[in-house]
């Protein structure tokens, strides 16, 4: 493994270099850029965004990105996009096991199976949910999304994220963010991998305001690590790379790496973060707080204070609320929920919630905590607990998540997941 190395911060202006001498000084194009490079800019938001909100990064590369033959199109396999409306949508909770691992080799691009979406990307709204499965790394074949940001959530297998802008290190209980349009591959550390890949159609993600917190707490911004430069110089082969572009997939062939970035300086780049660093704020009275105390990144729309997306997570924490039902309550939401568990079990289902699996609960549609665990937290010894060795999360949407004909149809859907509820008792005494 390669010894990587990471600059802190979210959002912050780095600058980098694989080769001493390969970023210009003092200005971004000078007429012959250093060490024979071709300057390119990398612009991941119209040029007049408000400068708190605009992302650009120059790169200084090998070879500039139109070297290529013309993109042609390729099956789209288990990938789907807007308008997601192949079926109708239920308003039904559904839940589903872990899709299987395949039993042949694999990689991240065929191994990508779309859950779930709404919205509408040609609009730059919405989202898609995909679950990948691997078992084998990308050498020759690359690819990028010109259609919304990347958000790796692993739940097994270690990968190594080789980026244009550099190279990350990816573990269960980490999450990786990688902008719109940069291309990457994907290299397996160990023999499967399996996990959620958000695609946030809309704006960028970033920490959500703290309000009354205060300046400090939940995803502190020097806990994002963004890669050095590291570059990648092959050529005299053919190399493939896969863009999807409108909801499609297309390939061309380069006769080179992509990843041929000496050095680079700007905002927007690839990260990664350790949700074991999220400084999780509970209730220290009574009451379980709104699941947005535990909000890790937000994708904001046009409505203040309605996400086009939140990242949330339920990570190891104390609970300590007293003469409170202690898991979440039951709930009818106008925001649509999706969960995954990376780890462990979830504080609100006693069973048939298991790592690698998903549930969704669309808008007002009634969801909580399944009879077993409604039980048992009603008659708890309301002594502070550590609640430990879990890790789950949640994308919370605005638009309702239509999911797809094959997350309807496929075996690992729980069609009898409704009944977790039905044994809830009546317990009215008037």
């Amino acid at each position: 493994m390669p010894d990587l190395k990471y600059s802190s911060g979210f959002g912050n202006e780095f600058a980098t270099e694989a080769h001493s001498g390969a970023l210009p000084v003092g200005q971004n194009a000078p007429q012959k850029a250093p060490l024979g490079l071709y300057t390119e800019q990398l612009s991941g938001s119209p040029f007049t965004a408000p400068r708190l909100l605009n992302r650009r990064t120059w790169t200084y590369r090998i070879r500039p990105s139109v070297m290529h033959k013309p993109y042609e199109r390729i099956a789209n396999g288990m990938v789907r996009s807007t308008p997601f409306n192949e079926i109708e949508t239920t308003p039904s909770q559904l839940r589903w096991d872990p899709l299987p691992l395949p039993t042949t080799p694999v990689d991240f691009i065929d191994g990508l199976t779309t859950l779930a979406g709404n919205g509408d990307l040609t609009m730059h709204s919405g989202v898609a949910i995909h679950i990948y499965a691997a078992t084998k790394s990308m050498t020759d074949r690359f690819f990028y999304t010109a259609d919304g940001e990347l958000l790796f959530v692993p739940q097994l297998g270690r990968l190594m994220l080789h980026t244009e802008l550099g190279i990350l290190d990816l573990t269960p209980g980490e999450v990786a963010l990688i902008p719109r349009g940069i291309k990457f591959r994907v290299e397996l550390l160990d023999p499967q991998a399996r996990g959620y890949l958000l695609e946030n159609y809309g704006a960028s993600f970033r920490l959500p305001e703290l309000g009354a917190i205060g300046a400090n707490g939940l995803a502190n911004s020097r806990d994002f690590l963004t890669p050095h430069a590291a570059y990648d110089d092959r050529d005299n082969g053919t190399f493939q790379v896969v863009a999807k572009f409108q909801g499609n997939l297309w390939a061309s062939d380069f006769d080179h790496s992509p990843l041929d970035v000496v050095a680079w300086h700007g905002n927007y780049a690839p990260c990664k973060y350790d949700l074991a660093r999220f400084n999780c704020i509970n209730s220290v009275s009574f009451d379980h707080p709104d699941p947005s105390i535990y909000t890790v990144l937000t994708s904001p729309s046009e409505i203040p204070g309605t996400a086009n997306v939140d990242f949330a997570i339920f990570p190891p924490r104390w609970i300590v609320a007293e003469h409170t039902f202690r898991p979440p309550w039951f709930h009818r939401n106008f925001m649509n929920e999706f969960m995954g568990l990376v780890t462990g079990e979830y504080d609100a289902k006693a069973e048939g919630f298991v790592p690698g699996g998903a549930s969704l609960h669309n808008c007002m549609s009634g969801h909580g905590p399944d009879a077993e665990t409604f039980d048992r937290a009603s008659k708890a010894d309301l002594k502070p607990v550590k609640l430990e060795g879990t890790m789950a999360f949640m994308f919370e949407t605005r638009f309702v998540c239509r999911p797809t004909k094959f997350a309807m149809d496929t075996a690992a859907r729980q069609h009898e997941y409704y009944t977790c509820w039905q044994t809830l008792k009546k317990n009215f005494k008037p």
